[in-house]
């Protein structure tokens, strides 16, 4: 179903698609796409697919880790960051069966701390989601152990109906642009 339902949205997202991709590429030629090492179900690595936010010689750790992100991020990549768009072709990550449209944030490899606590509560074994319980009570302004957290309760309580609500509330805080950081 999942499949499916990303399909459809492909289908409809196309302009909007189009239109990201004609702006990264007057911005900053060069690809439209990133691709960055993840930590996925059961702490197997996959590659995820966002668009690029950030200029081609930004170095390839996280932003919170930059000493002046602004610097590195587009103009176009804050709308997208904003707007969470640059998340869009996370959709390729559900058709291959890596993400689902709700779930855990899957972390880089490097952040050993968010993935030792996330293993020792038995977070990893939720697939990653394009967003997920800690994106709606936090998004990028919480703790690592609040994260954790609340990706716990998501294992604990995981169910149709909170998917429902997670994805609800997403679409809230987006059109809102709250909880981001850069």
């Amino acid at each position: 179903m999942n499949k499916i339902i990303v399909l459809i949205s492909l289908i409809l997202l196309t302009p909007l698609l189009l239109l990201i991709c004609t702006l990264i590429i007057i911005e900053d030629p060069w690809s439209v796409l990133f691709v960055q090492e993840r930590i996925g179900v059961n702490n197997d690595i996959f590659k995820i697919i966002k668009f690029r936010t950030m200029k081609r010689d930004a170095p390839n750790v996280s932003t919170d880790k930059l000493n002046n992100p602004q610097y590195f991020i587009l103009k176009t990549g804050k709308i997208l960051r904003k707007l969470s768009l640059d998340e869009l072709p996370n959709l390729f990550n559900i058709i291959k069966g890596e993400m689902n449209f709700v779930g855990p944030r899957p972390a880089m490899p490097s952040q050993t701390e968010l993935n030792v606590k996330r293993e020792k509560l038995g977070v990893h074994k939720l697939k990653p989601g394009i967003t997920g319980w800690a994106q709606i009570n936090g998004r990028d302004e919480i703790s690592i152990d609040k994260k954790v957290e609340l990706d716990y309760y998501y294992l604990q309580n995981k169910s149709f109906f909170l998917d429902l609500k997670i994805i609800f509330l997403t679409l809230s805080k987006v059109l809102k642009t709250s909880n981001i950081s850069h």
